[in-house]
């Protein structure tokens, strides 16, 4: 955290620490810097800030890594607000603000961060159902996505295709287990990336060795 009015820097660390949040803060932006290097889970950033400011900050973060950041500003200003959401924010919170709402806004991305899985530049929102390959939206069936996500959730184990056909079509499923065989070859075209093994006579597996 970067906020460099001291008592609200305190403030608002000791609001995140009472959820077991792990807080290191800083009252500077360029002394800040070193803490890219740590590959912390989550920023949250002033704007107008000393040595350097959030804009400047949060483009060095992004450079580096997609980290999720939260923008607290006294410039309640549309443009600030659109300026830091363009630049790569993930949220903006006007002062002032209760400090409830911060811990709300944290608990908020890290659930969305939970339920993002990247693997090889894939990238498989499972609350949004939505898929991503280097960035560019792959438009899946809801049989496809299912598949994914159970063949990802069970990375580097071999599963048969009763498995695969009970978790993506149900136990009551009757039909050819060859809908299984099919559904694979759909997803091998539509991501490039997807290294998923064939075990002949058994079923598949998604390979996670790179």
């Amino acid at each position: 955290m970067v906020e460099d009015d001291e008592n609200l820097n305190i403030l608002l660390k000791t609001y995140l620490e009472k959820e077991s949040y792990e807080v290191v803060s800083f009252l500077r932006g360029d002394d800040a810097l070193t803490a890219i290097g740590e590959n912390p889970d989550l920023w949250i950033l002033d704007i107008m800030l000393p040595g350097l400011d959030g804009y400047s900050l949060l483009r060095k973060i992004k450079e580096i890594k997609d980290t999720p950041v939260i923008f607290i500003s006294a410039r309640d200003a549309d443009i600030d607000r659109v300026v830091g959401l363009e630049i790569g924010a993930d949220d903006y919170i006007s002062k002032p603000f209760l400090p409830r709402e911060l811990v709300l806004r944290v608990k908020k991305l890290f659930n969305n961060k939970i339920n993002n899985h990247a693997n090889n530049g894939l990238l498989i929102n499972e609350e949004k159902r939505i898929i991503e390959e280097n960035g560019a939206r792959i438009n899946l069936t809801t049989k496809e996505f299912d598949l994914l996500l159970y063949l990802y959730k069970n990375k580097d184990i071999a599963l048969s295709r009763d498995q695969i056909l009970n978790a993506v079509w149900g136990n009551d499923y009757f039909g050819s287990d060859r809908v299984v065989d099919d559904l694979v070859r759909r997803l091998r075209n539509k991501i490039s990336s997807l290294k998923i093994e064939t075990i002949y006579g058994y079923g598949y597996r998604l390979n996670d060795e790179e």
